[in-house]
């Protein structure tokens, strides 16, 4: 059966392997196009092992809500062009679908659990990863149920699927507030709700760089105390999401925003591929 430079792209854009790699799989399989995308997985699984120690630098982040229930994960590719494949994108879509189905928040049993086509979450990515021909993994995820969960997913990139992903997780329904929170969150990547979220071990080196900072900088021993108090608080203020200042209104902290509102943030995932 003879295959058109048509097919060659078809299968490339099918599977994101090379366009000798896919010349060669159609001619072992005589044109015919299915045969080819099996003989490509195929040999890609042999080369699964290779590609453990490769950077995933690139990828996408993907999430899905519904009432009460939000869930967010990060799956990684090694090159932008694979990110922005269909088939990379499927792959997403049926692992999220899975992770909302499951609401398993723990990534070890996630990849662990079965999915409903009777394949292991780990050999499903395998599968990609041999199909792809690039390592691919998922790196992160997250689920929130129990009260309003809004979503925000933020392209960097027109040409590229989402990078950057937050779930914010309300105490109380507030539609518009729970977008701009979690918009707000995309922008300023605050680490922590609230202050009395932050480890005692963190601020501790937070102060101990700053007093290390001050002396290094020569200032008065009798100010540093005061100097040092000012940075920690300072970075307190940057981590702490309900402490910053407002994206869309600098005149106002996020705790503000929620109590006009008359909610509050239980908790929220960011990720931003790569990062």
């Amino acid at each position: 059966m003879a295959y058109t430079a048509a097919d060659v792209k078809r299968l490339r854009e099918a599977t994101a392997a090379g366009m000798l790699d896919c010349k060669k799989a159609l001619d072992e399989a005589d044109g015919d196009f299915e045969k080819a995308i099996e003989i490509i997985r195929v040999k890609g699984l042999k080369g699964v092992t290779k590609r453990e120690g490769r950077t995933t630098s690139n990828g996408l982040v993907i999430a899905k809500t519904e009432g009460n229930l939000g869930v967010i994960l990060e799956l990684n590719c090694e090159t932008d062009f694979v990110a922005k494949g269909e088939r990379f994108q499927v792959v997403a879509d049926e692992l999220l679908n899975h992770l909302f189905t499951t609401q398993i928040g723990e990534l070890d049993a996630f990849l662990a659990s079965t999915m409903a086509n009777g394949k292991t979450v780990q050999s499903v990515v395998d599968e990609a990863n041999a199909t792809l021909g690039e390592k691919i993994e998922v790196r992160r995820i997250g689920v929130l149920s129990g009260s309003p969960v809004s979503v925000y997913l933020h392209r960097t990139s027109p040409d590229l699927p989402p990078q950057v992903g937050v779930l914010v997780q309300l105490a109380s329904e507030a539609l518009e507030a729970g977008k701009d929170i979690a918009q707000h969150i995309a922008a300023f990547a605050p680490q922590f709700v609230r202050r009395e979220d932050i480890p005692a071990d963190l601020i501790e080196n937070e102060r101990r760089i700053a007093e290390e900072t001050a002396r290094n900088e020569g200032k008065p021993e009798a100010s540093i105390e005061k100097i040092v108090a000012g940075r920690v608080t300072g970075f307190v203020k940057e981590v702490s999401l309900i402490e910053q200042s407002f994206a869309k209104d600098a005149k106002k902290t996020v705790q503000q925003i929620l109590d006009e509102a008359k909610t509050a943030v239980s908790a929220f995932h960011r990720f931003r591929v790569g990062q």
